[in-house]
This record gives structure tokens, sequence and C-alpha cells, in this order.
């Protein structure tokens, strides 16, 4: 495929580094306040399965996201990476306001879903960057996607809890439509964001390809990337050792997510029943705490640490510390939450930063030792990653619900336990891993 002749400048950068950070905006912003904004509707609807429906609305934006990148791919292979990422742009400065101005659970769940399907262009940002990068340049440049992941995440539930419920807190918004609709502030400020990387995206992204020649070559229908998607993982699934390192990827990632529909729920219930009573702002510092300590990670301790040990042994080990701090979440006390917090949120938040990139090193490594298609591997892991943060939240939810009103151990505890008993399950398969020298950076 043709590119352009011109590198992309700082402001190219800053234009896809925002793109991607929206993203994660997007995603994490109703964290604090999902369960507050569930139970406010379903009273209002005569609906009990609260846990259900903060499954279905954390599912249905990672859902849109899955069924949408191939197209959003086709289409940035036709007409150009640039109106693809512009129109995403648009489609999240509509859609987060529109989920602000929730007033029934339907709605909520058709926003979401459309807020996700303007969100699956992640691809698309991850293209452009190669198209106009040098091989000694995409590294560094890939590096920015991470960041910008990691501080959407923090940025995100940091901006939805604190900026929830307005009018209770300040005068300003009392008797406005703050008022009205409690969780519209964050939505309109994460609006706000989009808008001005819309603007800067106007001004300073220049079309990476040569759109021109590309419209002379042929690329797939939706239909059959979808297809093709299906068959290269489950192909890639039955391989011996990438096989057994993609299961161990997509366990993690199912017992991770299903923590982001029950932890909130957990904070959220009462403490006379063994909950937190957490407000909106509480999880929003939480779930920013979480996004501090992840950078802190991939930033600081990653380095030493993959040196020290090597990536092979940093795997099961990220997936037990993970595990660990799953399952005591629900054991946190009232009278020392914020301190236990503290510890068993730099347990999850160290084990996952430590896991992501290990893996990703280690699958990549794996790939090219034994002579797979490297685009394959990573388009399988990419695939199942994904199937596992629609069904992960979903589960957790009917988890949820049909344990929280029962005796211990099959109450509350019940879902965090599913997350540790899905750790182990990941750390267990990575003994089918191989302990090769070449993939041991500490030699």
């Amino acid at each position: 495929m043709s590119t352009t002749s011109r590198d992309a400048g700082k402001g190219a950068l800053l234009a896809l580094f925002l793109v991607t950070m929206i993203d994660m905006i997007g995603f994490g912003i109703i964290i604090p306040f999902l369960t507050y904004l569930v139970q406010d509707l379903a009273a209002e609807q005569g609906v009990v399965r609260i846990g259900l429906w903060v499954g279905l609305l954390m599912t249905a934006y990672s859902t849109a996201q899955f069924i949408s990148s191939p197209f959003w791919g086709s289409l940035s292979d036709r007409i150009g990476r640039r109106p693809v990422l512009m129109i995403g742009l648009v489609g999240n400065t509509v859609f987060f306001t529109a989920f602000g101005f929730s007033n029934t659970l339907l709605f909520a769940l058709s926003m979401r879903f459309f807020a996700g399907i303007f969100n699956g262009n992640i691809a698309v940002a991850r293209a452009y960057i190669g198209d106009v990068s040098t091989p000694k340049q995409l590294a560094t440049r890939m590096g920015l996607i991470g960041a910008a992941f990691g501080l959407g995440f923090t940025i995100g539930p940091f901006i939805g809890g604190e900026f929830s419920s307005p009018a209770d807190r300040w005068d300003l918004f009392v008797g406005t439509v703050f008022e009205t609709y409690p969780y519209l502030l964050p939505c309109v400020i994460a609006s706000v964001l989009s808008a001005g990387s819309l603007v800067l995206a106007y001004y300073k992204l220049p079309e990476s390809i040569d759109v021109e020649s590309v419209k002379k070559e042929s690329s797939p229908s939706w239909g059959r990337q979808m297809v093709n998607m299906t068959s290269n993982s489950v192909s890639m699934l039955r391989t011996a050792t990438v096989g057994a390192m993609i299961w161990v990827t997509m366990l993690f990632m199912l017992g991770f997510t299903v923590m982001h529909a029950v932890f909130i729920l957990y904070n959220e219930m009462d403490p006379s029943m063994g909950g937190l009573g957490f407000s909106e702002q509480d999880n929003g510092r939480i779930f920013a705490m979480i996004g501090f300590f992840g950078i802190f990670t991939q930033g600081v301790l990653i380095g030493p640490l993959t040196r020290k040990l090597g990536t092979r042994r940093l795997i099961p080990y990220s997936i037990a510390l993970t595990g660990v701090g799953l399952v005591l979440i629900p054991y946190t006390q009232t009278n020392m939450v914020w301190l236990q917090m503290l510890l068993v949120l730099s347990c999850i938040a160290i084990g996952n930063g430590v896991f992501q990139p290990s893996s990703s090193t280690y699958l990549t490594r794996l790939a090219r030792d034994e002579g797979y298609d490297l685009g394959a591997v990573m388009g399988a892991q990419e695939s199942l990653g994904a199937f596992a943060r629609i069904i992960g939240p979903l589960s957790g939810g009917v988890v949820w619900e049909l344990t929280v009103n029962g005796s211990y151990p099959w109450d509350y505890h019940t879902p965090f336990h599913l997350c540790g008993f899905l750790m182990f399950i990941s750390a267990l398969l990575t003994l089918r891993l191989p302990n090769l020298v070449e993939f041991d950076e500490s030699e």
C-alpha cells in the first residue's frame, strides 16, 4: 500500500494520541456512576435486575467496537485514515452527550452501543502510525498508543466520578439541566474533549496514504473479514505453545473484566450488607488510583523487573498478583477501607501493568521463533481479547444477580472468587509455555 512521503508531525501524533485517549475515556467515564444511573432508571421502570443491566451496559461498548473495527479498517483503506478518524471523533462528540440524557435503560444501552461503534477505529490509529513511521520510529510511536490507553483509563473514571451529580455539590448547577440529568456533566466534558480533538485533527492530521492508488486495490468485505478473523483465531488456539499463550491472555482478560462490572456493584452496596457504600466520587478516585498505579508500573517498574526476572517468569507472577488482589476486594473492611483498598488495588494494577507488556513481548518472540505469521498471531490475540472484554462484564453481572442475596461463600464474594479462579487457570496454563534461553532478558 502506498503511503505519503510526508512524515507525521508533532500535531498529527498529538491528534492520534488524543483519539486513543478519548476512546479509553469513553470506556471508563461511566464506571463510577453506572450503578447509580442503572438504579435510578430501573426504579422508574420497575426493573430489579440491576447487576444484569450494569453488565449489559459495560458489554455494549466493547461489543460494538468488536463488530465495527473491521468495517472502519476497510473503509480507511478505501477513503483514507484521516476521514475515518474524524468520523469517529464526531460520533464520540454526539453519543457521549446523548448518553448523559438517558431516561430509559434501553436508550442508555443504545447510546453506549453507538458510542462503541464510533470508537472502533483504534486499529485505524495504529495503521496511521504504521503508514508514517520508519522501522526505527515504530516502537516508540506505538508506545504512544499504550500511554494514551493508560492515561485515558485514569482520566475517564476520575471525570465520571468528580462531576457526577453536580447539583448536590455546587449551587451553580441547582435548577439546571444538570440537576435533572445528574450524570450529564461528565458526558459533556468527554464530548468537549472529543470536539477539541476533532478540531486538532482537522488542522494538524494529514492523510497518511495515497487514496487514489488504494482505490484501485480491492479489500475484503466486512463479512469476509469477520469469517477470516474467526477462522484465524480458532486455528491459532489449536497450536501448541502459541495457542497456550493466547489462552493465558484470554483467561486473564476474562477475569479482569468480570471485575469491571462487579467492583462498582460491590462498592455501591450498603455497608450493612457487606459493601462499602461508596459515592460516585469515591469510585472515580478508586479507578484513577488503578490508572496511576498502572502508569507507574509500565513507566518505572517493568524495565527493572524484566531485566531481573525475564519476560517468561514475569507472566505467571503477574497473573498470581492480580488474582490475589481481585479475590481480596470483597474482604475490605469499612473501618480501614482506603488503606486496605490501596493494598488491594496496588496488587491488581501492578499485576495487570506487568502482564500486558510481558505477554505481548513473549507472544511476539514465540511467534517469530516458531515461524508463525506475526500478524495472524497478534490478530488472534486481539480478537479473543476483545471477546473476553465482551463476555466478562456480562458474566460478572449475571453471577452477581444469582448470588448477591445468598449466604457465604455463595454471596457477593462469589464473582470475585470467580475472577481468582480464572486467574488460577490462566497461571496454570503458563506451565505449557517454553522456558527458552532466548526469551529470558535476564540472561
